[in-house]
């Protein structure tokens, strides 16, 4: 699963990156310890890539209430297109979730020891998500996602059972075009990334508390 991550990178480095025509005012927080039902930066594809921003955890156009929400922050790739949750957002609400890198906690003899992983070149990433608009009665429409996950790669495996998908580069605008809808085009997009591309490290016990935010807790141990 992806419980955890850290999104640091800022408009002028994300305009380049995933190709941005609108969102340069999206208030963007750095953070080291982003958890589920914060707000996070997602690029949508809406007459061009626009930067905004979604609480994380879906809730379906459907529901009654936001409690869903919390237990919808991950989506298994392998489902996505049975799933009443999901398979509607497949269709046409898809997402890039933005992000610098994430945590996974490793079972040792000592107890779960978090790592962070992250691209070698230090490029930001996209996950593959989707997302939802919903309104609750009376209220103002929450726009909300969940992050896509599969099987591990090679690096991930000894670590934890599933990871987040990550987009590779030059897939990402047909993972977000509006015009696709194949869902066997879209499935073979939600492969593990390269295990050569990406780098992985121990770092504090510290980044187990969510209200632990600052950069020292990328650092390794």
């Amino acid at each position: 699963m992806c419980g955890r991550f850290v999104q640091y990178s800022l408009f002028p480095l994300l305009e380049k990156e995933f190709s941005l025509k609108f969102g340069a005012d999206v208030p963007l927080r750095q953070s080291y310890n982003i958890a589920p039902t914060q707000d996070v930066p997602v690029v949508v594809n809406e007459e061009g890539n626009r930067l905004t921003l979604c609480r994380w955890g879906l809730i379906p156009s459907w529901a009654k209430d936001a409690s869903i929400g919390s237990r919808m922050i991950n989506a298994r790739a392998e489902t996505l297109a049975e799933k009443p949750s999901f398979k509607g957002p497949l269709k046409k609400h898809r997402c890039l979730v933005v992000a610098d890198g994430f945590y996974e906690w490793k079972k040792t003899d000592s107890g779960k020891v978090p790592l962070y992983i992250t691209m070698k070149d230090g490029r930001p990433l996209g996950f593959a998500g989707l997302y939802s608009d919903w309104t609750p009665p009376g209220g103002d429409t929450i726009r909300t996602c969940t992050i896509v996950t599969t099987e591990p790669n090679e690096l991930l495996r000894p670590i934890h059972n599933r990871m987040p998908v990550i987009i590779k580069p030059d897939k990402r605008e047909q993972w977000l075009d509006p015009e696709e809808h194949d869902p066997e085009k879209l499935s073979s997009l939600l492969t593990p990334y390269p295990s050569d591309e990406l780098d992985t490290w121990e770092v504090s016990r510290a980044v187990n508390s969510p209200s632990n935010d600052d950069p020292q807790l990328i650092q390794p141990t």
